[in-house]
This record gives structure tokens, sequence and C-alpha cells, in this order.
């Protein structure tokens, strides 16, 4: 994590959002309890960008909220390429649908409603690209059930690894520091991984598959 006033100058340097980005952010903001949730506009331009560099043709993101970032990985998929998103609220799904039909990327979005960890066993496919930004007391978890769909050379990429510095914090024996921290771990020594850890707001770790 780095310094509000930092943050501030890389975010005006950034590439400018869509309006419609800019008013999924607003209405977030407006109707979400958790408005903090959402990418943002600088980890938005970053999921874009890294999206169009690999050129995914299959991308599964492991929770949606108000579909964010599910439009900001979209803008790189392939031509003919399709990501699937899961969440386990519906709540969320009036304001996804709302500005995935906007959005010129209806077609190729897939939404999933229910458990992740129920869910991604039953997914078939080999993904590109993997966005994880759920439950943080599973990451863990997660790791061991995604790592076997995602392709050799395809992407891993996590939310909120840094989790407000509590990594660092010894003292912190709460469930979501303790898994993400175990998280950081097992991508670090994985054999069929190699991985970075990016200061980008609530820490963005990113691995590719060997």
């Amino acid at each position: 994590m780095i310094p509000d006033n930092l943050e501030d100058y890389i975010t005006r340097l950034a590439p400018p959002v869509s309006p419609l980005l800019a008013a999924l952010e607003r209405e977030t903001y407006q109707k979400m309890v958790f408005p903090q949730m959402i990418s943002g506009h600088y980890q938005g331009r970053l999921l874009s960008l890294i999206a169009k560099i690999h050129q995914p043709k299959l991308i599964l993101e492991v929770g949606t909220f108000t579909g964010y970032a599910t439009l900001c990985l979209a803008e790189g998929l392939a031509s003919d390429g399709k990501i699937i998103t899961i969440d386990k609220n519906d709540e969320f799904k009036a304001l996804q649908d709302k500005y995935f039909e906007a959005s010129g990327y209806r077609s190729q979005i897939e939404q999933l409603t229910g458990n992740a960890r129920d869910l991604i066993p039953e997914l078939n496919q080999d993904f590109d690209l993997v966005f994880l930004d759920a439950d943080k007391r599973y990451y863990p978890q997660y790791l061991e059930m995604l790592l076997p769909k995602i392709s050799s050379g395809g992407l891993l990429i996590a939310d909120n690894v840094l989790w407000y510095g509590k990594v660092l914090d010894a003292s912190a024996k709460d469930a979501e520091t303790m898994a993400i921290k175990k998280y950081n771990q097992m991508v670090a020594a994985h054999l069929k991984l190699e991985s970075l850890i990016l200061p980008v707001r609530d820490g963005l770790s990113i691995a590719r598959v060997k």
C-alpha cells in the first residue's frame, strides 16, 4: 500500500475510465453497504491493461460484486472470448445486469450465483486468466481448486493480499488474516507459479502458471 497522495497522483495519470464505469462506481457508492469492495479507477485500469496484454479467451472471476472488475477484464477479452463470473449474493445481480447490458460485453459475460467453492469444481474449462476476490478465509482452498483449471501460461490474480497491512501484524490471528498470509506463502513457494505482489490499493498478487 502507498500513501494516499501518491495513489492520487498515479490515479490522475492513469487512463480515464468510460462514462459507464464512472456511473457504475457512483451507483455502487450510493447503494451498496460496503462500496469500497469495488475495484475502482486505478486497479480497474490495471486489470484492463493486464487483460489486454494477455488477451485471454476464457476468464474466471470469483467474486463479482457490482461487476466493475468484470467489465474492466472484459475489455481485454479475445474477440470470441468469454468471462464467467461467480458471486454468492443474488441481490447484486440487478445492478450487474444494468451495466452489463449497456457495456457491449453482455453476450460475453456469464453470471453464476452460488457458493464458488461448490461451483468451481463443476467448471470443466481451462481458464487463461482467473481473478480471485472472494471470501478471504478460503483463499488457500481457492488456490488448490483453481490451479488445475488454469492453462499453462495463464494468470492468477488475487485481490486484498496485504489485508490492510495486517499481514505484517504478528498479533493478528483472525481467520481472514491467517488465510491470506497462508495464501501468499503458498503462491510464493509453489513450483508451478512465478509471482509478485503489487502494493496496489490493498495488495494485488499476480501469478503466472508455468
